[in-house]
């Protein structure tokens, strides 16, 4: 039942933690039904990681501006990003802070203005995005609030902001459902796609921080391959290659021939402005490659590399090389 409404910066605050405590309680389930871009089984922890990054950064920030406090809490959660769930979600959350500059308090025009800007932004964000994903999620959830905000005629009440929100979440859930059938490997496996859970829980909890409300704990039930019993579908299940993440300063003509030359080494390309820099942008750089050496020695080429690691792409992947500084 909704107390009191408080979509302020303290909210957001609030929603981020939030996000934290209920990835991390759910983290180990999102990980056994991960197989897709591949069944490394880690997307739980990935975007638990990754969202833990923003909630510590947000909660030092002293500002009423939400778009400051959001764009801080992006930069953190981008340089610490995890995988491709993980990089996504800093992609969403640094996209989301564009439209909420000077804004102290959040709307239903507003959100639906950034959901959208965020939606765009992570489909740009990926060299070859695939519906059924954490990106149809997203999609799905702006299109929702924007339907609403539309009927309400940019109406900026507490009354709209809810119903907005809600109409951002149920949306999510209605999409998280149609991935199933949107991924052959997700329909042969009988679950829906964990990146798009993962968010359905993040888009949660911004409902419940803004509502002055509690999780619902119900939200997940019936989702398939999410029951306790049911088994660690990515066992079993052969992922050859590797994952390199890395921060770079890079002008965009360079970032783009980067991407370009990353994208006929491998797969899952994702490069992503952190923040502007004297070279151009701070850049965090994610590929999927069958063998390290290649990716690094082009990214090495095109600049100094920094938070370098190598992940194994497999059950319970293991980060077999990192580098903090170039």
């Amino acid at each position: 039942m909704q107390t009191k409404i408080t979509a302020n910066a303290a909210a957001m605050k609030r929603w981020l933690s939030k996000a934290e405590e209920s990835l991390g309680n759910h983290s180990d389930r999102l990980n056994a039904i991960n197989i897709f871009p591949v069944a490394d089984g880690d997307t739980g922890t990935n975007l638990y990681i990754t969202v833990r990054a923003a909630a510590r950064a947000a909660a030092e920030v002293e500002t009423q501006d939400l778009g400051e406090l959001l764009k801080t809490a992006g930069q953190a959660a981008m340089e610490d990003a995890r995988g491709n769930s993980g990089t996504l979600f800093a992609v969403f959350l640094s996209a989301v802070a564009e439209p909420l500059h000077g804004a102290a308090r959040l709307s239903g025009p507003l959100l639906a203005t950034a959901l959208n800007r965020a939606q765009i932004r992570s489909w740009s964000a990926l060299s070859d995005p695939v519906p059924g994903t954490m990106l149809s999620v997203l999609e799905a959830s702006a299109i929702g609030a924007a339907t609403v905000d539309n009927v309400q005629h940019g109406d900026d009440s507490n009354h709209a902001l809810a119903m907005t929100l809600q109409a951002a979440v149920e949306s999510a859930l209605e999409a998280v459902v149609q991935t199933e059938s949107q991924l052959g490997v997700l329909t042969k496996a009988k679950v829906v796609d964990a990146g798009g859970v993962g968010f359905l829980l993040i888009m949660d909890a911004l409902r419940a921080a803004s509502l002055g409300e509690e999780l619902l704990d119900e939200l997940l039930d019936g989702l398939h391959g999410y029951d306790v019993q049911a088994p660690h579908i990515h066992n079993g299940i052969d992922t050859d290659g590797v994952e390199v993440m890395c921060t770079i300063n890079l002008s965009p003509l360079d970032a783009a021939t980067l991407r370009l030359h990353l994208d006929e080494l491998g797969d899952s390309v994702i490069m992503s402005a952190v923040t502007e820099v004297e070279e151009g942008y701070r850049w965090r750089v994610h590929v999927h490659v069958p063998d390290a050496a290649p990716a690094l020695k082009l990214i090495e080429d095109a600049g100094q590399p920094t938070n370098v690691s190598v992940t194994q792409l497999a059950s319970a992947g293991a980060v077999i090389a990192q580098e903090t500084s170039g």
